[in-house]
């Protein structure tokens, strides 16, 4: 989420988006951008993976902790300090870094104030870098930036094998106060008391090299049209707490609850020539007397995390609906396409939809829940991929394999809990179905689903307190 400020971030975007808030400032009431306080949420819960690492954060390069592909790592970046990571690379591989921040509920935030990642090599060289900030919103929210070492034909720099550095730092004024209970779950033993160290979650990713050469010549011609969204009947889904707990949907209408401050994550299997489009719906408030810029915003990440495209809506208390702008199909040959959203469409795999609803709104319509509707739509035939060498780490990642069994539970049986206390919380007893679930067949597929109703109907009166915070 937030806005994106790296890899040719679009200027005009933000002139388009400062004479629209001029405008609306003529007829309402609205949510400016600043420094925002806003209220912070009794509970945290961003939800990191499950079997996340802990990788200390060191301010130089010596001792830096070591990043392995296919593993997730948790850490922390304190105020104006950088934190380095390290990384030993093969001279054959493509290897990408994502870096989630989780600014502290509550925090003081400016539009400014977000994250940069960098991926050096061992002279200091810079392979590629990235930043996002949080925007107008000044809403706390996961913000996600990439690094990566990638092995392209006629670029000299970063090839060799040997020693490579992840460097995040914070953007803005680096002068973020908070009164949460934290940023999210998990067992990393962070002191978070000053609202200035944001949890950090980083997400290595190893891209194995090609068989054989292929074709490097982007498609010129695609279908740019907006097509018109699905309107089946919905069905219902839970949108997880984090990349790790993303609900997998696929083609359709899904229905879902999101309160202000939180953020939802949703995964949609896209293969090899296919093509995504999505549209967000928010139901309308009870009230309508006044206008919040920047309400909800969605954003499209590709499997690697790296933000593809976003779109977002400005709320008046009336329902509202926008579509990300349309994107061209997936293919292997887009990684030299010379600008995003092109480039970033690369791989098949899981890609993300990112939606997170801004503080402000409880404000001035009230602590919701609001309706939320996700529709998706796949157009485009699935293709052979390109044919890679060996498996990529972690294994099977760029392959869209067979559909989540539990499409609204937020990626796995255990899925996102509906209290939103997020990978280490949970019910017991979603955890024991998971487990007894393995080779009992569909009776306990039918115990999990009277449970999830009843959880359901729990959490409606426990979402007030679990706003949670987080765009190649």
């Amino acid at each position: 989420m937030g806005r994106r400020t790296g890899r040719g971030a679009a200027v005009w975007r933000a002139v388009v988006r400062s004479a629209v808030v001029g405008a609306v400032l003529c007829v309402a009431s609205a949510v400016l951008p600043g420094r925002v306080a806003l209220a912070a949420p009794d509970v945290p819960s961003y939800a990191f993976a499950d079997d996340v690492r802990s990788a200390p954060a060191t301010t130089g390069t010596t001792g830096a902790a070591r990043l392995e592909p296919g593993a997730t790592y948790r850490s922390s970046l304190r105020g104006e300090d950088k934190a380095y990571y390290r990384l030993e690379l093969d001279g054959i591989s493509d290897v990408y870094v994502s870096v989630t921040a989780i600014p502290r509920a509550g925090a003081t935030l400016s539009a400014g104030d977000g994250i940069s990642v960098s991926v050096q090599d061992a002279d200091s060289v810079t392979c590629s870098s990235d930043s996002v900030t949080v925007g107008t919103a000044v809403s706390p929210q996961p913000l996600t930036a990439w690094g990566a070492r990638e092995l392209l034909p006629g670029k000299g720099l970063c090839r060799k094998a040997g020693t490579y550095y992840v460097v995040v730092e914070r953007t803005g004024t680096g002068s973020s106060t908070g009164t949460g209970n934290g940023t999210g779950s998990g067992e990393e033993d962070t002191d978070l008391s000053d609202g200035r160290t944001w949890d950090l979650e980083l997400a290595p990713v190893s891209e194995a090299p090609l068989a054989k050469a292929a074709a490097t010549r982007v498609p010129e011609v695609w279908d740019s049209s907006t097509p018109t969204p699905p309107v089946d009947e919905p069905v219902s889904v839970r949108g997880g707490a984090g990349f790790a707990e993303a609900a997998a949907v696929e083609q359709g209408v899904r229905s879902d609850e999101i309160v202000p401050g939180q953020t939802l994550f949703y995964k949609v299997p896209v293969d090899w020539g296919q093509q995504l489009s999505a549209t967000v719906d928010l139901g309308s408030a009870e009230k309508n007397s006044a206008y919040v810029v920047d309400a909800l915003e969605m954003t499209l990440y590709n499997p690697v995390r790296a933000s593809v495209k976003d779109t977002g809506i400005g709320y008046g208390g009336s329902q509202k609906s926008a579509s990300l702008p349309p994107v061209p199909p997936v293919g292997y040959a887009n990684r030299y396409a010379p600008t995003d959203p092109t480039k970033s469409l690369r791989f098949a795999g899981s890609y993300y939809l990112v939606v997170h609803l801004a503080a402000q709104v409880a404000d001035r319509f009230g602590e919701g829940p609001y309706g939320l509707t996700l529709r998706v739509r796949l157009g485009g035939s699935a293709q052979a991929g390109p044919g890679y060498a060996r498996q990529s780490v972690p294994r099977g990642f760029f392959d869209v394999g067979a559909p989540d069994p539990v499409p609204s539970g937020g990626g796995s049986l255990a899925g996102a809990d509906a209290s939103g206390d997020g990978a280490s919380g949970g019910d017991p007893a979603m955890k024991a179905v998971a487990v007894g679930g393995i080779g009992t067949g569909s009776l306990l597929l039918m115990v999990l689903g009277v449970w999830t109703l009843t959880a359901r109907r729990r959490a409606a009166a426990q979402m007030r307190v679990n706003a949670q915070n987080p765009t190649a």
